[in-house]
């Protein structure tokens, strides 16, 4: 299987957004269950019919263009395929010095932000980033190969993970999450998401609380095939800094509160390109019941 999926990571990527495209369709033809989140979560949220079947697609161009981002070679620049919107966001909060938080929800190509981040500033402010290893042995080496690449450190979600990320932030560094996945139970608290409660991580409150990093959304825009033709381009990073009052919130401490200011910041970031969301994802559903553990087996606190 890897060797296949670093045969992929050579194709074209207008190439593997066609067969992401079909995919797409494929699994929402066939699957009754996501087929139903997808118009349940996408209507819930007042996304019209154009953006949804849009959406459609856009699922499967996220999965298919992950050989083409993994399998890059880490001594490969991705020079202009992306560009910035707003970039002086993040060097502003970088020049604070009290660390960054980074906020980046399942919104179009989520997976090169943190990639385009640390090509930008890694090599002064490098970024860490939490993943979940995948079950598959040869899944779980690409991932772990690809996510650490210079100025950018994959930590597992366990408790070591969670204490790099702390020192990272100390230390005035960076740290990358996706807020809007669901935490194991204990991890969370509900709170409002598009107009249903939704069990939230309350990780990227506590990180700030406990280090007074400046918080900054991003997001990655997936450009079609017509729209790289005219802007040269494949990808559009656009960067927003998060208000003062919202990081003091942040700040204070309170779980649930910060629940739902995270939430809102997520539905406002969601609603400036719907068409790109994962609104099949499974973002209601009932936490896991386990706890987040070190690499020994350590129970969290």
């Amino acid at each position: 299987m890897s060797r296949v999926f670093y045969s992929l990571s050579r194709w074209p990527l207008g190439l593997l957004h066609l067969l992401g495209a079909w995919m797409g369709w494929l699994a929402y033809g066939l699957s009754p269950s996501y087929r139903r989140r997808l118009v349940v979560h996408a209507r819930q949220a007042g996304v019209g019919r154009r953006a949804r079947w849009q959406a459609v697609g856009h699922a499967g161009k996220m999965v298919a263009e992950l050989p083409r981002l993994w399998g890059r070679p880490p001594d490969e620049a991705l020079g202009s395929r992306v560009q910035w919107r707003q970039s002086e966001a993040v060097q502003q909060a970088l020049d604070e010095g009290h660390g960054l938080l980074l906020l980046t929800p399942h919104l179009g190509c989520f997976e090169i932000v943190a990639q385009a981040y640390a090509e930008r500033f890694g090599a002064h402010k490098p970024i860490t980033v939490l993943y979940r290893p995948a079950k598959q042995a040869w899944l779980a080496g690409i991932m772990e190969h690809s996510r650490n690449r210079p100025g950018m450190l994959a930590s597992p979600a366990t408790l070591a993970g969670v204490r790099q990320m702390l020192r990272a932030l100390k230390k005035g560094e960076t740290v990358g999450l996706l807020p809007d996945q669901v935490p194991p139970e204990g991890m969370g608290e509900w709170a409002p998401f598009f107009g249903q409660s939704a069990y939230t991580m309350t990780m990227a409150a506590k990180l700030v609380a406990q280090t007074g990093a400046a918080v900054v959304l991003l997001r990655g825009e997936r450009l079609s095939l017509s729209q790289r033709w005219r802007q040269g381009t494949d990808f559009i990073v656009h960067a927003q800094r998060v208000h003062p009052d919202t990081e003091a919130l942040l700040a204070a401490g309170d779980a649930a509160q910060s629940a739902a200011a995270i939430n809102r910041l997520m539905e406002d970031l969601i609603m400036q390109c719907p068409a790109q969301y994962l609104w099949g994802y499974n973002r209601y559903k009932a936490p896991r019941a386990e706890i987040l553990t070190s690499a020994k087996g350590e129970r969290a606190a």
